[in-house]
């Protein structure tokens, strides 16, 4: 029997290497398989799972020839196990790279280095099919000229796209992201708007949809639609009216279409999905038929106590339908009259985190001007339109109202010559910390406005490397609760889970006092500096411990035991939650476990009073106003928050406003005008200080979770708010004025790229848009950390820095 060139390449080749051949790859270039001709190109299919390690050397010399024209494409695909090693794979994609046209490598056990061998290096293909592979971030940092399709579905590692991770891939056309955990609009669209010929993209799928198109369903196309039931889950057959090319099972090449191959490529689980398409001169309106199952039905028809995502990512509920005929009718009646299914009709499958941010997909289309399809769903005129509005009105474009992004150069520029440009915005009617019409506030502000714009990614900084040497020993502090300098922008003074006390330059990381634990000192979960007497530092722990120190008197290293001893020492408050001292530095409120508040007199040290059953549950934050020393405002799990004056020796409260879950904390704007109330699972509400009257609820997601203790703090003034919640990665930046979101910040470890969880936060009082975060735990073994963040900076400008974290008991506990 006659054999072709590449057979008889690659028949010496094993000679060569002293291999015997697979009879798979002999397959690939029999005479049989091997055609070339004029009018139709030649492709060769190499299944890596028919392929071991001794076969890579003789296949990379039959490619690496120079005469190899009998092959046009080359596709690299993955159906089950694979053995090969990693440089074996890196090595074959290489030489094959200028012919690759589809490369296949989904649930493949792939390690990290091999997909980051393969994005940096690039790939000349058209397909690039990365389902279900470990990948944490997406840096693909390669070139990909060629490239118009990237599946990413089912990598539930990864949480963000980087900067310019899709920089060179200048023909993307279609995107699916379907079960990743991208979850931030701001960094997403960031990245997305690098990909000028991007025009499909999903981060959650149509039922019936295999692929980034546009469903048949809403698009009007001619489609029969059949509900099967299987194992009590509802699934839909999906076969295209096309050519499917036929092969034998023995054959391991065969020759397909691309569009076929991207069909394939991009389907889901075909055990899940399934659709049928019919085409020709039928009717449509009268062969079209819906036939729903009895598990659809359940899940219209019952209430749940899951939520899952629309198209608009808002969480909603099944709808009630008392008659199941009128369901049905209903649908019916959907499809026939306009031939496209409703919004609201769409229930997501495999969505990604993203898709559950209020309103995502009106920010996703008004960001993404270009973008033809989202998640099925062909995009129409209207609803950019539609998305324009609603996106305008829920989130914040840039800071202080500003319309358009202007370069720093820009604004310093106006500035010297003494205009604001036509940028200028009339004030908010509420009061402003700062008046807009204070020329040099204007321009403070659009210079904050134009840095914040120019960068999605901002900077993450450690705040420290908390170790201290203590008689000879290495000893890692793992803070808890942290608060600025009233006075000292430099200064910060953190307790720990072993109840040390440290001060800090965190400009300089440098460590100004440090206090250790002397077994009387448990985790430190209250702090609170002397305005008046600013060296003066008021520390409470969990075992309710109060002592009182002077920094000037808290050398930065301790040698001994003895070194040191607290100013004053009051009576314990058991179980202390919270402390806070009132403006005149001459008294100090303890919260805790309990019902109670206690009242002490700071230059004596002796417990004035206490106030028992002020809550019907424990009190978990109390605060005195900033500048009254007599009011004060507490938060309980009861779901109330009380303000009170001692004045009226505290009896009954000045008022009572509620939640619809327990408070975790309560805290004053600046000036006190308002009250920011943060309860459970990011239940966030700004009211009127003077009555406790609702000024603006941010309505952020709730995720459900009994035990997401969600904290709040203002920013820049009382310009912004920004929250928290130690079940979430995540801090966002709304507008206290307006509730519209700015930014979302995401927390999360650099090398194991585990999330890491807010524990607490605070606003800069010096800095415009910058905030510290404490972040939690993520697993037992790993460290705590606060970060810097700076909103104004770019990540891009600093070195990589990588956070681990602790697991900790105390999530709900103090402010």
């Amino acid at each position: 029997m006659k054999i072709s060139r590449l057979e008889a390449r690659y028949l010496d080749s094993c000679q060569k290497h002293e291999v015997l051949p697979n009879s798979a790859v002999l397959s690939l270039f029999s005479k049989g398989n091997i055609q070339n001709s004029l009018h139709e190109k030649c492709t060769v299919v190499v299944s890596l799972d028919q392929l071991k390690d001794a076969d890579i050397s003789p296949l990379i010399d039959v490619f690496m020839a120079s005469d190899c024209s009998d092959i046009d494409a080359v596709d690299i695909l993955h159906e089950s196990h694979c053995v090969l090693s990693k440089e074996n794979i890196t090595a074959l994609l290489r030489v094959i790279n200028l012919k690759l046209r589809i490369v296949d490598l989904l649930d493949m056990s792939l390690k990290k280095d091999v997909v980051w061998d393969v994005c940096d290096d690039g790939l000349a293909c058209e397909v690039l099919n990365l389902r279900s592979l470990h990948i944490q971030k997406l840096n693909m940092v390669g070139i990909y000229m060629q490239l118009h399709t990237l599946n990413l579905d089912f990598c539930t590692s990864l949480t963000g796209l980087q900067k310019d991770c899709f920089s060179c891939m200048p023909n993307l056309m279609r995107l699916s992201m379907c079960e990743t955990r991208v979850a931030n609009l701001w960094t997403t669209t960031a990245a997305l708007l690098k990909l000028p010929s991007l025009v499909e993209l999903r981060f959650q799928n149509c039922l019936c949809c295999k692929d980034t198109g546009a469903c048949p369903a809403s698009s009007g196309e001619k489609t029969n639609f059949r509900f099967c039931e299987r194992t009590g889950s509802a699934q839909l057959n999906m076969s295209y009216n096309r050519e499917t090319p036929s092969t034998d099972k023995g054959d391991a090449t065969y020759v397909f279409r691309t569009k076929e191959a991207v069909r394939n490529l991009l389907a889901l689980d075909d055990s899940e999905i399934t659709c049928e398409t019919q085409s020709g001169p039928d009717n449509f309106s009268e062969n079209r038929e819906v036939k729903l199952s009895s598990y659809l039905k359940e899940m219209c028809l019952l209430e749940l106590s899951s939520t899952i995502p629309d198209l608009n990512g808002q969480t909603k509920m099944q709808n009630k339908i008392q008659d199941k005929d009128e369901f049905t009718l209903r649908f019916h009646k959907q499809l026939l009259t306009n031939g496209t299914m409703s919004l609201t009709m769409y229930n997501s499958h495999n969505p990604s985190p993203i898709c559950f941010e209020k309103h995502y997909r009106d920010y996703m289309i008004a960001s993404l001007p270009r973008l033809e399809v989202l998640d099925n769903i062909p995009i129409r005129k209207i609803d950019r339109e539609t998305a324009k509005s609603i996106s305008s009105k829920y989130y914040e474009y840039l800071p202080y109202t500003r319309k358009l992004k202007e370069s720093v150069v820009h604004v310093l520029d106006k500035r010297e010559m003494g205009t604001s440009g036509i940028y200028f915005q009339k004030p908010f009617k509420p009061k402003q910390l700062f008046p807009y019409r204070n020329g040099q506030h204007f321009f403070s502000r659009s210079l904050s406005a134009a840095k914040l714009g120019s960068s999605a990614w901002p900077l993450l900084q450690p705040v420290f490397n908390f170790s201290h040497t203590f008689k000879e020993e290495s000893k890692r502090l793992r803070p808890r609760q942290f608060e600025y300098h009233p006075s000292n922008s430099s200064l910060m003074a953190f307790g720990t889970l072993d109840g040390e006390v440290v001060v800090i330059n965190h400009e300089s990381g440098k460590t100004v006092s440090y206090i250790p634990s002397i077994g009387a000192m448990n985790s430190v979960l209250g702090l609170s500096w002397l305005k008046k007497h600013p060296s003066k530092l008021l520390a409470g722990s969990d075992n309710g411990s109060l002592r009182l120190f002077d920094i000037n008197h808290m050398p930065p290293k301790v040698a001994d035991l003895c070194c040191y001893s607290a100013t004053v020492t009051f009576d314990a408050f058991e179980q202390l939650t919270s402390l806070h001292v009132n403006s005149t530095d001459d008294q100090f409120l303890a919260s805790g476990y309990s019902k109670d508040v206690a009242l002490y007199d700071i230059s004596s040290g002796k417990r004035l009073q206490l106030f028992t059953n002020m809550h019907q549950e424990p009190i978990n934050v109390v605060k005195f106003a900033h500048h009254s020393p007599f009011l004060f405002a507490t938060s309980s799990f009861d779901k109330d928050v009380k303000m009170w004056d001692l004045r009226q020796n505290p009896v009954r409260p000045c008022y009572t406003a509620s939640s619809s879950r327990g408070n975790v904390m309560v805290c004053f704007s600046p000036d006190d005008l308002y009250l920011l109330v943060s309860a459970v699972d990011n239940e966030v509400k700004q009211l009127l200080a003077a009555d406790g009257r609702l000024y603006l609820n941010f309505e952020i997601a709730s995720t459900g979770s009994a035990h997401n203790y969600t904290r709040s703090y203002y920013l820049n003034g009382r310009d912004y708010i920004i929250s928290g919640s130690c079940d979430e990665h995540v801090v966002r930046i709304c507008c206290a004025q307006t509730g519209r979101r700015l930014r979302d910040v995401c927390l999360e470890d650099k090398e194991s790229g585990n999330s890491l969880f807010v524990q607490s936060l605070r606003g800069d009082p010096y800095r415009e848009f910058h905030m510290s975060i404490l972040a939690a735990p993520v697993r037992p073994s790993s460290k705590w950390e606060i970060i810097k963040v700076n909103l104004l900076a770019s990540s891009c400008d600093a070195e990589e820095y990588s956070y681990g974290q602790r697991c900790s008991p105390f999530y709900g506990l103090g402010g």
